[in-house]
């Protein structure tokens, strides 16, 4: 864990957004996958590991707005558990890692919530995602669980976005340990990208590197030579001369951040020419949307450069026609493009997606669109100074999706439908580098992850 004046201080940040009543942190609790005793890995809840950074189950915090005192719920383990776990230290102890004078049992919390509520005050807490924690909020708060959500704090929600948005040094040097395992990742699925292995053959290695060096995937390995699928965790094909093969990975820190890489590259270790084709209008527009990062600059206009690029690129190679702004603008580069272009990283993958992606992503100047494709832009509003985003463009032949498209004739100004119609088996490629906002421009985070044709062809000898 950090040091206690990060944790400290971070409950003192939050302090100052609110006024009144009571903060409440639960953390996560062990959750079994076949009986009770066998569980998953434990994962803390990321707003808990950040302002109370214990890493242990079944704890509960309390930031009291009025008393200006902390508080960890939590229990010491009994003779039984040390047989099974060995001598574990004190709640007192562990609070004291972090900057927490005042603990209780976890059964106090229940006395604790009652106590203020009788007295009519404010229980500030942000949105639950996994179903025994709603189940225990419930509870604690005498609310049913599907009203929970109407009665969150936004107030709550809005303060921890300001507060985690922003990385730090410590934070930055975490994602950064996460970026160079996930290069010996990626390095090692290229130079196994061979025809006649099985894709879980990869997928099964790179997600052991993560373990050793670092810790679990950030999220499920992404990794197929059907790329046109574009969230494809499905590992059993035999890879083929001719395809591509999209590695979309990254893994967690032993404090959670995380990494989020993807590259695409050809079975066997060489492009050929349509392949490199359209892998340097990828590239090249990867390039472009992270030279224009800085602060100030609405993610949205970075998104809808990079759209231009895309239908410049395809404009070139014959597959789109046309102006490729108007083109972009009217949401011809769709087809090939549906998706956005970039979310924030941290502790989350996809950082504070669960506090609500328009209130992380949007405000009153910035509005999401409800256009296909432009609508699955995650974030549109303007960068700041501190923050991390994925910068992942990418170019997809989705057949059922060109044969939706080619039937209504849809923005055949822009499109050339009997060219497309060639690449119907081309599958995907994607490329994501993961990029800081400095003061005056940008940062490309970690250790740097071969991109270019000449360095994957190289390191794929």
């Amino acid at each position: 864990m950090f040091s206690s004046n990060v944790y400290s201080n971070r409950r003192k940040s939050l302090r100052a957004e609110l006024s009144g009543g009571l903060i409440l942190f639960l953390g996560n609790q062990e959750v079994p996958f076949n009986y009770p005793a066998n569980t998953y890995s434990f994962r803390q809840d990321s707003n808990f590991s950040y302002f109370f950074g214990l890493d242990h189950p079944d704890l509960a915090g309390i930031i009291d707005l009025d008393e200006g005192r902390d508080y960890i719920f939590g229990n010491d383990v009994d003779l039984d558990d040390i047989i099974w776990m060995g001598v574990q230290p004190t709640i007192k102890d562990r609070a004291a890692k972090v900057g927490v004078e005042h603990t209780a049992p976890l059964t106090g919390l229940n006395e604790t919530i009652k106590n203020a509520l009788d007295k009519g005050r404010k229980i500030h807490f942000a949105p639950p995602y996994r179903g025994e924690t709603i189940l225990w909020l419930s509870d604690l708060l005498a609310i049913p669980h599907l009203e929970l959500k109407e009665n969150t704090s936004l107030l709550l929600i809005q303060a921890i976005i300001k507060l985690r948005m922003k990385k730090d040094v410590p934070e930055i040097a975490e994602i950064e340990k996460a970026i160079d395992v996930a290069w010996l990742m990626h390095t090692t699925a290229m130079k196994m990208a061979r025809p006649g292995v099985v894709e879980r053959e990869i997928a099964g290695t790179i997600e052991g590197i993560a373990s050793a060096n670092c810790g679990p995937v950030s999220f499920p390995v992404i990794l197929s030579i059907n790329g046109q699928t574009l969230h494809n965790h499905y590992h059993g094909n035999t890879l083929v001369e001719g395809r591509m093969m999209v590695i979309d990975t990254g893994c967690e820190t032993e404090l959670h951040y995380s990494s989020d890489i993807t590259r695409t590259v050809p079975v066997g270790g060489k492009f050929n020419v349509r392949q490199k084709g359209i892998y340097e209008v990828v590239l090249n527009t990867n390039l472009a949307a992270i030279k224009a990062v800085k602060p100030g600059v609405p993610f949205k206009d970075i998104h809808m450069l990079a759209a231009t690029e895309i239908a410049r690129g395809l404009i070139n190679l014959g597959i789109m026609k046309g102006d490729p702004a108007e083109a972009a603008q009217k949401g011809a580069h769709t087809l090939f493009f549906p998706h956005g272009l970039g979310h924030p990283l941290g502790l989350d993958v996809h950082d504070l997606e669960g506090m609500g992606e328009n209130l992380i992503g949007y405000d009153e100047e910035v509005q999401r669109s409800k256009e296909f494709g432009f609508a699955f832009l995650r974030f549109g509003r303007k960068l700041q100074e501190g923050f991390v985003m994925t910068i992942e463009p990418g170019i997809y032949f989705i057949p059922e999706l060109i044969d939706i498209w080619k039937a209504e004739n849809k923005l055949a100004e822009f499109i050339n439908y009997d060219v497309v119609e060639t690449y119907k088996d081309f599958g995907g490629i994607r490329i994501e580098d993961d990029v800081l906002v400095t003061g005056d421009g940008y940062c490309v985070l970690g250790r740097h992850i071969p991109k270019t044709v000449e360095e994957i062809e190289e390191i794929m000898k």
